[in-house]
């Protein structure tokens, strides 16, 4: 529920629905909503929804600090044109959650700096927004979470808890290079989510470079498969927006001598 709706003419049966929601009793319910005037059914209908939207929000309000956002991200006046979509899904598909929803993966692969990790967060931000558990984190925060939870004994805790996220969005895939016994980890973390949960990854690496990021061609190869059986892959190219914009408040040459290909 995104706010209070209208309450005039509110029955009996409207109250019940609201106070089984908030865990009221339906013997409880059952007496007052069959004997209230049709202004208290109003009135606590009124009271009902006003409580209902005060939670959800608090709820969406906890679902993004416990995603750990890097900042806030939305889709207004989001620019699409560095992205090409393939033609098994859409941008309203996108914002939409649609892909979510299936169980489905989104790999955004590109030059850093095109908008990748952008709509990465704001749609996580809607994801957050439509009660969906979600986890933002890059990939080598990852790891060392990972790995630290494995020397702790807490393994198999933290990927159940990964397990449990409607949305895991690893960003910065494949910008550093990760040991062994990190792919590994990692890979377990994306069998746990094959076909139960969606992953989202922004990277700059095409997928015939994940071997040696990764260390192992065959576990690279396995990790690809997964991520893309159920999943789409949108393409960005052009330069990047950082790098533009910089380049503008230095009054709009075109001399970048100095400035690092990719930030």
């Amino acid at each position: 529920m995104s706010g209070a709706k209208t309450t005039g003419g509110a029955t009996a049966e409207d109250l019940l629905r609201a106070g089984k929601r908030l865990m009221l009793s339906n013997s409880t319910m059952g007496v007052y909503a069959g004997k209230a005037t049709p202004r208290q059914r109003e009135f606590l209908m009124g009271l009902f929804e006003h409580e209902l939207a005060y939670r959800e929000e608090n709820k969406r309000r906890r679902l993004k600090r416990q995603a750990a956002f890097p900042c806030v991200k939305g889709f207004e006046g989001y620019d699409w044109s560095a992205a090409s979509l393939p033609p098994s899904i859409t941008a309203q598909d996108i914002t939409g959650l649609g892909f979510v929803r299936r169980m489905e993966n989104l790999l955004l692969y590109g030059p850093v700096g095109t908008g990748k990790t952008h709509l990465a967060i704001a749609v996580g931000h809607a994801a957050c927004d439509e009660g969906m558990k979600v986890r933002f984190v890059t990939a080598s925060e990852l790891v060392m979470a990972l790995v630290g939870a494995r020397d702790a004994g807490r393994l198999d805790r933290m990927l159940a808890d990964y397990a449990s996220n409607d949305l895991t969005i690893i960003d910065e895939w494949g910008y550093v290079p990760i040991d062994r016994d990190g792919a590994r980890l990692l890979f377990q973390v994306v069998s746990r989510c094959y076909e139960t949960r969606s992953l989202l990854l922004t990277t700059n690496l095409e997928f015939s470079k994940w071997g040696s990021v990764l260390t192992e061609e065959q576990m690279a190869t396995a990790m690809i498969d997964r991520l893309l059986h159920h999943g789409h892959v949108v393409t960005f190219s052009g330069e990047s927006y950082r790098i533009r914009h910089a380049i503008m408040k230095m009054g709009g040459g075109d001399d970048v001598e100095g400035l690092p290909e990719q930030i």
